[in-house]
């Protein structure tokens, strides 16, 4: 609660103070952000309810980044992902697998494991098509309109069952008239981002009309490998500037053919071609007793035996077709997408060299996804969005295939310690299954109901095809070769909106989500069995108000909730570090969001978002195991524990759940002065996290308490460009955001870094 306070106090200590000096917080605003500021401001539509509404009519907490803010948090190359971890409240996302696996969490909701066949309680929608598996989640956000974050359950009307929530990213559209966006940044390490759109009509007419985008985005190697000692691998010891760098390239291309105005066809293709660094892990950087950075440690320096530099790359495409035709009052909508992906992230899974450490220790290992495939089949049918009874009833069909090979250390040794038989190749298959309905009724022209329900089934089986065997190809594997796991659960959901004015409205929310048994075949390359977890289910109660005033100036919305997730699936490491799924009885949580968003005087806006949240593991009879290396217990447990063998396990009750910030605060700003033709302008935005544990278990070191990170912005812009200098994580931080447990290794945020850009647009 002390840790609640703080966070409530810094919130109302920070808009006083930025007030009185008009110097406001708020999403990077667009090249005209002053003449809204002046007008007051435009209604926020959103279509979290797969209409276009005042997001003020929709009974669902959401919070929305718009396509420029997004531009400035990757203006130094940052990932389009990543960089949205506290930009609104309750969303957090972390990855220690590199820019190939992002992992989201919502009201604390989400999940740790790192297993490429992982399953995940936060659903992704590009362009109204889920991507589920981990590799596609991490598809990188450009040339974006909207993000909007949907919190709690959402099972009603989007792709796949979800528990914790959706993110939901709408791409730039064609239009029928000519238009195109350009963002351009080069900073240190030579860190390059380029963020582009053009598009417009091709007939005279307009009827058919394309939208071509694209991302580039580069930096060099800046971090040294300093260790001077002999490599079992080949890797190449010592190296400046090794490891860091990236290459991201995305091409996109959107093609709309309107024959009549009763239909629309829409064809979307886009692919991915990327190489880059996999996460870095900075073994002995986290000392015993305290979670405190120490104060000599240089990002830019690790000491790495093994992992030839912890190289990743990956290419990935898809295809989808939306059509949609007007009976007339009833609109029929088709959605067919195919997603595909291959590739491998290889990396010093110990983070450190053994030789370092009493020669204890070594760890490497690589995942490869040989193949992917997704296909996916919606149709919806809906009414009208202005009748008085609005309605949609659908159906989704999802199919997952993949091959995905794990490399283990001998597998990559030279000379006789080589075993080229040190890994394993699974086959995953997911076929999932939803008709869903949802019903909304104006009662009077202040009240609505809206409420809806879901059947979902979800298929999951995975396939044993190659065992880890010895040099001489001799396997000792007595494990499950093949498991099955199926499941099918209802979900629902249902809301009271009431108009109290024209510009505040409240709500109401019960909802109920289903997320289906999930299967961890990975273990199977230490010769341990699979491990599974059954389907868990998310019971979410919510209410909140959502207001706007002064012809849209000042935007607040609030909301609180409470969550009870039965069944609550989670993942722990073995003491091979081996993600591990369980089961726990159940977990709670509660909190509440906050947004508010003003334009107090010509030129200025300011924007504060909060959250706060405490989540609780609640059965008395599970258990986690905990930081070991060679049996030997290296951090501080403060739960009760018991020995199983050579392993020690922390009983978890009571526990929050891990990536859960009790708190998340930020704050930006931007500040336009009229100068000749244009305005000067001046922006910030800044983050900071609460008391974050990154494990199941108590411990002070694997845990944040503070994390905060800020920029700035400078420049000239008028309506159609803008020029500017920027500097990210202007204090040049150093947080902890991630941790490997058995080898006191940490994860931390991107250094400082300077530069400038350029960005235009035209309409």
């Amino acid at each position: 609660m002390k840790m609640i306070a703080r966070a409530a106090m810094l919130a109302a200590v920070s808009l006083c103070a930025f007030s009185q000096a008009q110097i406001a917080f708020a999403q990077t605003a667009t090249p005209d952000a002053a003449d809204e500021a002046d007008a007051g401001g435009a209604d926020i539509v959103v279509t979290a309810q797969r209409r276009s509404e005042n997001v003020r009519d929709v009974p669902i907490s959401v919070g929305v980044i718009d396509g420029n803010g997004l531009r400035d948090y990757q203006a130094a190359g940052a990932d389009t992902l990543l960089s949205l971890s506290g930009k609104v409240p309750s969303l957090y996302v972390e990855s220690t697998t590199g820019r190939i696996f992002p992992r989201f969490y919502i009201r604390g909701l989400g999940n740790i494991d790192f297993y490429l066949g992982a399953s995940q309680p936060v659903s992704i929608i590009h362009d109204d098509v889920v991507l589920e598996h981990v590799v596609l989640k991490s598809n990188p956000a450009f040339d974006i309109a909207q993000v909007e974050v949907l919190r709690g359950p959402q099972g009603s009307l989007f792709g796949r069952n979800t528990t914790a929530g959706i993110v939901k990213f709408d791409t730039a559209q064609p239009t029928k008239t000519a238009q195109g966006q350009i963002s351009a940044s080069w900073g240190t390490h030579n860190s390059i981002n380029v963020d582009a759109g053009i598009g417009g009509p091709v007939t005279d007419d307009g009827r058919i009309s394309v939208r071509f985008s694209a991302l580039y985005q580069h930096r060099d190697n800046f971090i040294d490998n300093t260790f001077a000692g002999t490599s079992a691998d080949g890797t190449r010891t010592p190296q400046k500037n090794a490891m860091g760098r990236f290459d991201e390239r995305d091409v996109r291309a959107q093609v709309l053919f309107e024959p009549t105005d009763a239909l629309s066809v829409r064809w979307s293709s886009h692919f991915r071609d990327y190489e880059g660094t996999s996460t870095l892990f900075y073994r002995g950087s986290i000392t015993k007793g305290s979670n405190a950075v120490p104060a000599n440690f240089d990002i830019t320096k690790v000491a790495l035996d093994e992992g030839n530099n912890n190289p990743q790359a990956y290419q990935t495409f898809g295809h989808s077709l939306n059509v949609a035709y007007d009976f007339g009052g009833v609109t029929l909508t088709s959605i067919t997408a195919v997603e595909g992906s291959h590739g491998y992230s290889r990396g010093d899974t110990d983070g450190g060299a053994a030789a370092n450490f009493g020669g204890v220790g070594f760890g490497q290992s690589q995942g490869r996804l040989r193949k992917l495939r997704q296909w996916t089949q919606e149709l919806r049918l809906a009414s009208s969005d202005t009748a008085q009874f609005k309605w949609q009833v659908g159906g989704i069909f999802f199919d997952a295939r993949d091959m995905t090979e794990f490399d283990q250390r001998a597998y990559f040794l030279t000379g006789a310690a080589n075993n080229p038989n040190n890994n394993v190749l699974l086959r995953n298959v997911n076929t999932a299954w939803g008709i869903f309905g949802q019903a909304s009724y104006d009662f009077t022209d202040k009240l609505t109901l809206t409420a809806g329900i879901r059947e979902s089934g979800d298929l999951k089986k995975t396939y044993l095809l190659r065992p880890a065997a010895n040099a001489a190809g001799v396997s000792t594997y007595a494990g499950r070769t093949y498991v099955r796991l199926y499941d099918s659960e209802p979900s629902w959901d249902v809301s009271l909106l009431y108009k109290i004015t024209p510009d505040v409205n409240v709500y109401a929310r019960v909802a109920r989500g289903f997320r289906g048994p999930t299967i961890q075949g990975r273990s199977a390359v230490f010769n341990a069995d699979f491990t599974t977890a059954t389907s868990e289910t998310n019971t979410s109660y919510e209410v909140g108000v959502k207001t706007a005033f002064l012809d849209n100036a000042v935007h607040f919305d609030l909301s609180g909730f409470y969550y009870e997730v039965k069944n609550i699936q989670l993942n722990g490491n073995d003491s091979n570090g081996n993600g591990v799924l369980f089961n726990a009885d159940k977990a709670k949580g509660y909190g509440l969001e906050a947004q508010l968003d003003v334009r107090p005087v010509q030129g200025l806006r300011l924007n504060a978002g909060l959250s706060l949240l405490h989540t609780e593991i609640d059965d008395k009879r599970v258990y986690a195991q905990v930081c070991a290396l060679s049996g030997v217990v290296v951090c501080t447990v403060q739960d009760p524990t018991i020995k199983i063998g050579a392993n020690t396990f922390a009983q978890i009750d009571g526990n929050p759940l891990p990536n859960a910030p009790r708190y998340n605060l930020n704050l930006s700003a931007r500040y336009d002065l009229p100068l000749g033709p244009g305005r000067a302008f001046v922006s910030t935005d800044w983050n900071m996290q609460g008391y974050t544990s990154f494990v199941l278990y108590k411990t002070p070191e694997f845990t944040s308490d503070g994390n905060f990170e800020g920029g700035l912005k400078v420049g000239y812009a008028t309506d159609n460009y803008e020029i500017a200098g920027f500097v990210r994580n202007i204090t040049d931080e150093r947080n902890l955001i991630g941790v490997i447990e058995n080898y006191m290794a940490g994860v931390y945020n991107e250094p400082r870094v300077f530069g400038v850009s350029v960005s235009g647009r035209f309409r």
